[in-house]
């Protein structure tokens, strides 16, 4: 009885001092029970950590005398970091939270050593003292531990692994306290909630006049309070003596689909109280709509997560990606995310990180992994729906640099990626700018978790819930509009200067970046990205990239395999050139007039003036696949005598002219959609075996086929058996040319069929100077390292009878096509070819597999 009453009314000084009161009907967790908490160390206790024989439970932390003096109130019983009552140190420094996305730091500095509430829970969670170290027990100080307690917090899977709650020092894993929480805070960063100061009684902030986040005051109880300090410490979220999970104050898993306005207590996960994520954007993603994030987490890995039996992953909701304790090593508290996994028994349930690299390495992509992989291993299983597997995308020979060990050369153990806020932004030099050990992918540098829907569009919900992998609309009028799952993602839209010369890097770039709400504008002007080349050339061009060499592990590798190429190229310079969406003349873009008459021998270069260029009175001109700008070559075009060359398969004939088309069409595991169809062809079944997007491929720059000098118009026609790039949208055997027709009896399938396409074709066709993306030794400029204007090559001697093949890196790959005078379409003879003194087809009768 002594001790029972003894117990209680410590109990009760308790919960008085530290202000857990009775709590408004709006608080779910009301429920002050310690005793049947496992924080009732007491033999009583319905853990299996607790003491022997010790029958007191609050003991363990509290005592009414000769209670810490350096601890907070109340009356600690417990040493906590630094000196103690009794003059002696145990708790080494800790290592605080730090995040170059963490707006506390960035506006308050870098966060200090734990202090408040936060300190005191730690004298347990730290795990450097034993459970049953008290400074009182039964009136006697400095007893000896209590039996049974001898030993510190039990580490569950173990100390580094985000299924332990012995915290250790090392806090870099483990979500931020003791930092102050105001307006200041909460403007500076997007996604979170603008809190009250006390006073403060508007929504989306409070709900029922009942304040979420703020500071206790008189008659004001916050259903997560800071402390006096207005700081946020472990307290905020946790009440120590409450009945319920985790201890958390409010729902650790969400109850009813997200409404995406104000905070909803009853419903709502208790981390959107302070992180709102943009309201409706969150509720609307994938990863929170109720329809889509469907699938139900497996046995085993409900289990690990202390989820109920049968938890869906919009319930999981944050607690999908994230853990307020992760795994020690990973970054921005990413649950599993680091590269290493787990031994023994266990092995590969789970991730065991380390406090040093490389032990426990940082790796953002094992945190999607954990649903994105093949299903015998993911956390959840199936709905109605499908996850894309992009692991096994990633583990193809050719991948993006999205590990560890691929980012900034061999060996290295440091994740380059470092997002800056809520859009994920990084900075030019951080992308590899200036210094390439930068340069690097992860999956965060392409989509938004916290925005991605699954359309085929960006704008919307989820209409195509059902669509599985098909991400964009290759068939669509709208052309290269980003899909659903680059919604709120950032990007950057190039501003082209003069275009004077090829290739002409942009004058200047503007960042695209935000979520677009519910605005439906696609245009490029667009304050968001509305184009999924916009995300391509923010790390594809001169804006964060100083062009590295190939050859990184997974990568293509420099040299001969690689079309002669040795570094990356200025995609955004490759594709410069003057056209409109929608284009004005009704014809083809690139020319600079279509007057229809032709370029003399030495007036051949588009971009320049008579006598070494001249384009502007001829049918030379600029091309590109149309990725940013439309051809504007329609059938009427390319109609000539009557006849229509049209070569392009489906789904790219159907908007013919005005069809743009995404990076993703060519880059990417050929699996992810079958020639002659798209990803939202449903009639002709497309294989959707493969995700889409650049993620892996078989083949050299995670194309979709191969293209090197083993390509040839009979590789690229047809079934596409060989594996050619160019036969998934093209078919030379068509009405093209090849054929025979519209007076092109030189380039007769069955007399060219097997010559190497790069014989006359650019080896990086993304744009070109010439038209048709035609390589042309007569006029070299300084995409081949001459001065600008024309400069003829591969002739020994002055009359150009000489013949050669030329490899000059990157755009020309055994070139051997020499022009002397520049046809529209269809009208090509013999007579347009060769050198000025070799004429026609002469030319290239010398040159080995060209006769």
């Amino acid at each position: 009885m002594k001790n029972f009453r003894k117990t209680r009314a410590l109990a009760l000084m308790a919960l008085a001092l530290l202000g857990y009161v009775a709590v408004a009907p709006a608080q779910l967790n009301t429920n002050s029970n310690i005793k049947a908490t496992k924080h009732n160390l007491s033999a009583s206790g319905p853990g299996t950590t607790k003491a022997t024989t010790e029958d007191q439970i609050c003991v363990f932390c509290h005592t009414p005398h000769a209670s810490n003096s350096t601890a907070p109130s109340p009356l600690w019983n417990r040493k906590i970091g630094g000196a103690s009552a009794d003059g002696n140190t145990y708790a080494a420094t800790y290592t605080p939270y730090t995040s170059n996305s963490l707006d506390a730091e960035k506006i308050f500095g870098a966060l200090s050593q734990p202090g408040g509430s936060s300190k005191l829970c730690l004298s347990c969670h730290d795990g450097t003292l034993a459970l049953g170290t008290v400074g009182v027990l039964d009136g006697k100080a400095n007893p000896a531990t209590v039996t049974g307690l001898t030993g510190t917090m039990p580490t569950g899977l173990g100390a580094t692994t985000g299924f332990t709650r012995n915290l250790g020092v090392d806090l870099r894993n483990d979500h931020p306290i003791s930092f102050t929480f105001n307006k200041t805070l909460a403007a500076g960063d997007t996604d979170l909630a603008i809190i009250g100061d006390g006073e403060l009684r508007e929504p989306p902030y409070t709900v029922s006049d009942k304040l979420v986040v703020g500071t206790r005051s008189s008659g004001v109880k916050p259903m997560l309070p800071l402390d006096h300090e207005g700081k946020v410490q472990c307290t905020s979220c946790h009440d120590p003596h409450l009945e319920a999970s985790k201890f958390l104050r409010l729902n650790r898993l969400q109850k009813a689909a997200p409404a995406g306005g104000d905070f909803v207590a009853a419903n709502d996960q208790i981390c959107l109280g302070c992180h709102n994520k943009l309201g409706s954007t969150w509720s609307n993603s994938a990863h929170a709509n109720t329809t889509v994030a469907e699938e139900a987490y497996t046995s085993l890995a409900a289990g690990r997560r202390e989820f109920p039996v049968g938890t869906r992953v919009w319930e999981a909701a944050c607690l999908n990606c994230h853990d307020t304790h992760s795994v020690q090593g990973s970054r921005r508290l990413l649950r599993e995310g680091v590269d290493t996994t787990s031994t023994g028994s266990d092995s590969g349930t789970y991730k065991d990180g380390s406090t040093s690299s490389p032990s426990g390495v940082s790796a953002i992509e094992e945190t999607c992994y954990q649903c994105h992989q093949g299903t015998a291993t993911k956390v959840i299983g199936t709905a109605n729906g499908t996850v894309p597997n992009i692991k096994s995308e990633f583990e193809r020979a050719r991948r993006m640099p999205i590990k560890t060990a691929d980012q900034g050369g061999s060996g290295n153990t440091t994740e380059r990626h470092d997002i800056s806020n809520a859009d994920f932004i990084e900075t030019p030099q951080q992308l590899g700018l200036g210094n390439n050990a930068n340069r690097h992918v992860e999956c965060t540098d392409c989509h938004n978790p916290h925005r991605v829907i699954r359309n085929s569009k960006f704008y919307g919900t989820n209409a195509d819930a059902n669509k599985d992998k098909r991400t964009h609309d290759l068939a669509g009028s709208e052309g290269n509009v980003a899909s659903g799952v680059l919604r709120g993602t950032w990007g950057v839209e190039p501003t082209y200067g003069g275009m004077t010369t090829w290739p002409q890097a942009p004058g200047s770039y503007t960042v695209k970046k935000g979520d677009p709400g519910a605005n439906t504008s696609t245009a490029k002007t667009s304050t968001y990205l509305t184009r999924e080349y916009q995300l391509c050339f923010k790390c594809h061009s001169d804006y964060g990239s100083s062009m590295p060499s190939l050859g990184y592990t997974g990568g293509t590798p420099s040299g001969a395999s690689a079309n002669g190429m040795t570094t990356y190229t200025n995609v955004a310079a490759e594709f410069a050139v003057s056209a409109s969406d929608t284009p004005s003349s009704g014809g083809d873009q690139g020319e600079q007039s279509n007057a229809g008459t032709a370029c003399s021998a030495g007036d051949c270069d588009p971009n320049g003036t008579s006598p070494n260029g001249g384009g502007a009175t001829g049918n030379n001109h600029r091309s590109w696949h149309p990725v940013i700008w439309p051809t504007g070559r329609d059938a009427a075009e390319r109609t000539q005598n009557g006849t229509t060359m049209d070569n392009f398969r489906p789904p790219f004939r159907a908007n013919l002219g005005t069809q743009t088309m995404h990076c993703s069409d060519c880059h990417g595991h050929a699996g992810s959609w079958t020639q002659g169809t798209s990803p939202t062809d449903t009639t002709n079944a497309p294989n959707l075996a493969t995700a889409q997007g650049p993620h892996g491929s078989s083949a050299n720059f995670i194309l979709k086929g191969v293209w090197d000098l083993t390509v040839t118009p009979g590789s690229t026609r047809d079934s596409n058996t060989s594996g050619g790039i160019c036969g998934r949208c093209h078919n030379p055997n068509a009405n093209s040319g090849f054929d025979g027709s519209a007076s092109e009896a030189s380039h007769s399938f069955t007399t060219k069929s097997s010559r190497p396409c790069m014989r006359c074709h650019i080896a990086v066709p993304h744009g070109w100077k010439n038209k048709a993306f035609l390589v042309n030794l007569e006029c070299v400029g300084p995409e081949g390292g001459r001065p600008a204007g024309c400069t003829a090559v591969g002739n020994n001697t002055t009359d150009g009878t000489s013949t050669s093949i030329e490899t000059i890196a990157p755009y020309y790959n055994s070139a051997a096509l020499r022009i002397r005078t520049w046809q529209a379409s269809g009208r090509w003879t013999e007579t347009s070819c060769g050198a000025p003194n070799y004429g026609g087809k002469d030319w290239m009768s010398d040159v080995s597999g060209c006769q």
